[in-house]
């Protein structure tokens, strides 16, 4: 009896065994606003990471020991949804600085260089303070 040769059509349906298939993810953005922030905050706990969005009220801040931020979002995520975040932001600024030099975080140089009153803290875990709130 002859050996039947396997199709294109049956090896490609042996490839796909035991694999799940990858989902289309359908963006929905009839509700999404956008939010200007410079200023950015971030604290947790074992079950959630907070991160709070704002803006610098503050226009000199040279010699200031008082800076005003007008809060405008809270994002409250799981630890997997914030990790995930962490390595896509990671991510995309490895692009940016590759394209356009790298970016420096200077304390006190308000909108465009960083942080106005808060060291500039990577992306890791907090540490100085009690809350695990970290400036950024």
């Amino acid at each position: 009896m002859a050996e039947e040769k396997p199709t294109q059509g049956d090896r490609s349906a042996r490839l796909d065994v035991g694999r799940p298939a990858t989902p289309t993810v359908n963006w929905d953005d009839s509700s999404m606003t956008t939010t200007y922030a410079n200023v950015v905050n971030a604290a947790s706990t074992r079950e959630e990471v907070t991160l709070f969005f704002g803006t610098s009220q503050t226009w000199n801040p040279a010699g200031k020991s008082q800076f005003d931020v007008r809060l405008s979002d809270r994002i409250v995520l799981n630890p997997y949804a914030a990790k995930r975040l962490w390595t896509l932001l990671g991510a995309i600024l490895h692009e940016y600085e590759k394209r356009f030099g790298a970016l420096t975080l200077d304390v006190g140089a308000g909108a465009d260089g960083g942080a106005a009153a808060a060291p500039a803290r990577g992306p890791r875990a907090p540490t100085a303070k009690t809350d695990d709130a970290a400036d950024v």
